[in-house]
C-alpha cells in the first residue's frame, strides 16, 4: 500500500486539522500526485540542499495561489522537500512540496529510527492534534526558557517558538489569553529561531538575557532588538536549539504538554485549555 512507505518517515501533523474545512482539505489532497523524491534530490548529495534548490515565499504563493496564502517556506527535515504553511479563510495547514515544484504531500512522516517505530503502533489511538511520539520533558532545558503565566502553576505548557514566525506571533497573543482562563498553568517559552529567519537568533539571545515580559511582547509584536555582547545569551539559546534538533522539533510553534505529547502549529487559547484539561 502507498500509505505504508510514506508513513515510515518523520511524522508531521497538518496544522489545525480539525479546523480545516472539507473543501480546503480536498483541494490540497487533489493536488497530491505521486511523488518521486529520488528524482527530486539528484545532485544534492550530503551538502546543503539550499545551495542548489530555492523556493521563495513569492514563488510558492504564485504556485499555490488557488489553495491559499503561503505564510512560511522552509527546508523539511526530509531531503528533497520543502515544508510550507498555508492559510485560507483563517484555517492553517502544513504541506510538503518536492524540489521539482510539481507535487504536494499531505500527511504524516515518520523517522526510521531504531526503537521508535514500534512505539507508533498500527492501531494505537492518539489524542487529537498529536503525532504519536512522546518527548521526554525531563530533558527539556527549562532553565533556558522565559516563563509566562503562573511560574508556580501546577500544570506546565512548553512552547517552542520563534519571534519572527507569523504563527508564533499569533500564538503569543493567545498565550496571554490563556494566562487569564488557566491561571494554574506555567508557560515555558523555548525560543527556537528557525534558520529561515536570520534575525530571529539575535533577537532570541537578547530576550534570554533580558527575560522581560514587556520586551517579550514588543519583540513578538515586531520590535527589532540586538543583544549587547556578541556572546550574550548564546549558550542558553544553543541548548534549546540543540534539544529541538535532537528531538525532531522543526516546526514553530510546537507546544509540548506535561505528558510529553505535543501539537505543532497555531492554537487559540480555548483550544489550548481544552487540550490541557484533557491531560488531567
Amino acid at each position: 500500500m502507498l500509505e505504508e512507505p510514506l508513513a515510515m518517515k518523520r511524522e508531521y501533523d497538518i496544522i489545525g486539522t480539525k479546523s480545516m474545512s472539507i473543501c480546503f482539505f480536498a483541494c490540497v489532497l487533489f493536488l497530491c500526485c505521486t511523488v518521486s523524491v529520488a528524482s527530486a534530490i539528484d545532485g544534492c548529495g550530503d551538502g546543503p540542499c539550499a545551495k542548489c534548490h530555492t523556493l521563495s515565499p513569492a514563488e510558492a504563493k504564485a504556485i499555490l495561489k488557488d489553495l491559499g496564502d503561503v505564510k512560511d517556506v522552509r527546508m523539511a527535515p526530509v531531503k528533497g522537500l520543502w515544508l510550507l504553511n498555508l492559510e485560507k479563510d483563517g484555517r492553517q495547514a502544513e504541506v510538503f512540496m518536492d524540489f521539482g515544484k510539481k507535487n504536494l504531500i499531505v500527511g504524516k512522516v515518520f523517522p526510521l529510527e531504531p526503537g521508535k517505530l514500534s512505539r507508533l503502533g498500527t492501531t494505537q489511538q492518539t489524542p487529537a492534534g498529536t503525532d504519536g511520539r512522546v518527548i521526554d520533558t525531563d530533558l527539556i532545558p527549562l532553565d533556558s526558557s522565559i516563563i509566562m503565566g503562573n511560574p508556580k502553576g501546577s500544570r506546565k505548557l512548553i512552547v517552542f517558538t520563534d519571534p519572527d514566525c507569523p504563527f508564533c506571533r499569533k500564538l503569543h497573543v493567545e498565550l496571554h489569553k490563556l494566562e487569564k482562563i488557566a491561571p494554574d498553568v506555567a508557560i515555558y517559552l523555548m525560543l527556537t529561531p528557525l534558520p529561515m529567519h536570520p534575525r530571529a537568533y539575535d533577537k532570541s539571545r537578547a530576550l534570554l538575557v533580558k527575560k522581560s515580559g514587556n520586551m517579550l511582547d514588543l519583540v513578538f509584536g515586531g520590535l527589532e532588538i540586538l543583544p549587547s555582547g556578541k556572546d550574550d545569551g548564546r549558550e542558553a539559546l544553543d541548548r534549546v536549539i540543540h534539544f529541538a534538533n535532537e528531538n525532531g522539533i522543526a516546526t514553530t510553534p510546537t507546544i509540548v504538554f506535561s505528558d510529553g505529547t505535543y501539537v505543532s502549529g497555531f492554537r487559540d487559547a480555548e483550544s489550548l485549555k481544552t487540550l490541557l484539561d484533557s491531560k488531567k
